[in-house]
Formats: structure tokens, C-alpha cells, sequence
């Protein structure tokens, strides 16, 4: 349980999140109880700890966005899914990103409940661990390079935070779509694993100083002269740089600030005292698109925009071009450490609770 929201999120991590005996829930008529047998830990987890994401939930609440398990009651109106079912719990519907009585249910738990049309059966193709680091990852890539930043097979794409969740998830999108993939990070070891994964071509950005050395030459010579859309999850000075090595027309995808968590005040109070700034004569001159991209904010605006791209994740899953990869793997009473790895990008890919 998350109690109450934290200045930061470490201190949400040390102060306010406590393990607590939880009995298993009687599902109503519409409802379906699940036995979580994994849930991913997420970024999100984090900045939803104190109150500095563009959605809250109200503590005290159970995190954990995107869990999976096995069906063990149902309720008797129910006829989607039966006992003993594998399901994925659509967070768009049900835990602490949705809105409405199932916001409490998240998946660093034993027991969940979730309405009958969250409860979406996990492909045969794929086990717990994978299945929670499937949509929160594949449908904000897809979002980003497909309906925002119009990606074509031939062009180029950079991929900031590569070896993050979502961004090794853009990565292996972006090679689906037929694109040429460079990708960027700090750590040589994890973006040598990005490589193994899909990227054509990998660029350690870190500085001395721990800083962003400079990167567009390199780019601009792997592109034959600028990448055609960059996707940025960091944030900060590797955006500047970013857009320095994009060639004319290209289109810049807002998709994260990593690097600048603390744009948005602590303890849920909101607003962007330190917000970003991109430069404005680079993006003039350049003729770019600057493109924000938030997938879930845009699927509330327009729903329409989510039976496309579900069902191309899941066909893509089928085919066995998607197979969501999965770093180190926590027990429910590891939960803080699960969250300070996360916290510190400690692995490539996904993170996994298993009650």
C-alpha cells in the first residue's frame, strides 16, 4: 500500500510504502477476482508516488499498473472469461491509472479485482512476466512512432532511453515498421543488450561530467545526414542534441522526461516549476515537428484511437515479432528494492513483481 504521497518518490519508496495482510476480495456480479501471479514495476509507479504524474491516484491505494494472473472467481453475470483463465488486466479499466471504484485494486498484491471487461486473456505465445510489460510499453511506442511521428519503413529513427522499458519497446516497433533504429544511452553493457535486441546501431551519450556529450556528428553520419524522427523519453540536454542531429522536416516525439524527473512539484502539488525548454530557433530553422505524445491521455480524448493498435500489438505477438524482454525478477517483499532498481534503471527492459 502507498499510505501517502512522498516530497520524491524515493522518499515515498522509504517512508509510505508498507506491506499490509490483504484477504481476497468477493467479486460482484460483473466482476472477476485474480489470483496476480506478476505485475511490472514502472516509472510510472514511481512518479505517481508522490503526486508529480499527470494522473493521481488518491492514497492510501495498492501500485502497480500492469499485472496478470489466473482466474479463480467470477461473478455470476460474467462470460468473457472463466475459472482458471490467464488474464491481463487492461489498466485503462481497472488499478491505480484508471478512474472509478476498481482504482485501488493495483498489482504489487496477492489478490485483485477487476470488472469483466478488463480482464483480457494473456496470448498462449507468452508468460506473466511478459504479459506485464506488454501494453503500457507496445502501445505507448506505437502511439509515439506510428500515429504521432507517421514512422515509414526507410527512414530513420533515435531512440532515447533505449534500454528503458518503453524504449527498447520503440525499438523493436520501429524495426517491425521497416526503419533503420539508432539507439542511445549511458550504459555501454545494457546498450550492447539493446543491439542484441533489434537496434542497428547504439551510441553511449554520457559525459564525464555526467552530462550529454556531443553526439549529432555521429548521427548525422549513421543517417546520411539527420535521423527522421526522434523519440524521447530522457528529456533534458539530450533533447537539445537530439534535435541537432535531425534533418529538415523530421518530427520530435515528446514522449518522457526521465532525466528531469522533478519537472512537477512533490506531494501531489502539481504544476511545472521547473518545466523544460526545448530551443526554438533549431526547431524554425530545422522546419520541425514538435510532437507530445501521451498515449493514455490521447485514447481518453479519442477512443477510437486504441481497438487499431491493440490490435496490432496482439497480432504482432502472434506472429512472434513482439516478445516483451524481462530483466530482474522481485518477490512482494522486495518490493522496495524493486522500486529503487527501477528508480536507478539498474536493467535492461522490464521489471517484474511475482507475489
Amino acid at each position: 500500500m502507498l499510505t501517502e504521497y512522498g516530497e520524491t518518490p524515493l522518499e515515498a519508496v522509504e517512508r509510505y510504502v508498507r506491506l499490509e495482510a490483504q484477504e481476497a476480495p468477493r467479486p460482484g456480479p460483473t466482476d472477476v477476482l485474480l489470483r496476480i501471479r506478476a505485475c511490472a514495476v514502472g516509472w510510472v509507479d514511481l512518479l505517481m508516488s508522490s503526486g508529480q504524474y499527470q494522473h493521481m491516484a488518491a492514497p492510501p491505494y495498492t501500485p502497480g499498473l500492469e499485472l496478470a494472473g489466473d482466474v479463480v472467481e467470477v461473478g455470476s453475470q460474467v462470460t468473457r472469461v472463466a475459472v482458471g483463465d490467464r488474464v491481463l488486466a487492461d489498466g485503462f479499466l481497472t488499478g491505480p491509472r484508471s478512474s472509478g471504484p476498481y482504482q485501488q485494486y493495483g498489482g504489487f498484491a496477492t489478490w485483485a479485482l477487476l470488472p469483466e471487461a478488463a480482464a483480457l486473456r494473456i496470448p498462449a505465445q507468452l508468460g506473466f512476466r511478459e504479459a506485464v510489460n506488454l501494453l503500457g510499453n507496445y502501445e505507448t511506442a506505437y502511439h509515439v512512432l506510428v500515429h504521432r511521428g507517421r514512422l515509414q519503413a526507410g527512414e530513420t529513427v533515435l531512440v532515447n532511453g533505449a534500454s528503458g522499458s518503453t524504449g527498447l519497446a520503440a525499438v523493436q516497433v520501429a524495426k517491425i515498421l521497416g526503419a533503420t533504429v539508432i539507439a542511445t544511452g549511458r550504459s555501454e553493457a545494457k546498450l550492447a543488450e539493446v543491439q542484441a535486441l533489434g537496434a542497428d546501431h547504439v551510441i553511449a551519450v554520457g559525459a564525464d561530467d555526467g552530462g550529454i556529450r556531443p553526439f549529432r556528428d555521429e548521427v548525422k553520419a549513421l543517417s546520411g545526414g539527420g535521423v527522421h524522427v526522434v523519440y524521447d523519453g530522457v528529456g533534458g540536454p539530450i533533447s537539445v542534441e537530439s534535435i541537432r542531429a535531425m534533418r529538415f522536416g523530421g518530427r520530435f516525439c515528446i514522449v518522457g522526461w526521465a532525466a528531469t524527473p522533478f519537472v512537477a512539484k512533490g506531494k501531489g502539488g502539481r504544476g511545472a516549476p521547473n518545466a523544460n525548454q526545448l530551443p526554438t530557433n533549431l526547431i524554425q530553422m530545422k522546419g520541425l515537428d514538435v510532437l507530445g505524445c501521451p498515449a493514455v491521455i490521447a485514447t481518453l480524448h479519442d477512443p477510437a484511437l486504441r481497438p487499431r493498435r491493440l490490435a496490432w500489438i496482439f497480432d504482432q505477438v502472434e506472429q512472434g515479432h513482439i516478445r516483451p524482454h524481462v530483466g530482474p525478477v522481485f518477490p512482494l517483499d522486495a518490493v522496495h528494492d524493486a522500486l529503487r532498481a527501477k528508480w536507478r534503471s539498474d536493467f535492461t527492459g522490464g521489471c517484474v513483481i511475482e507475489p
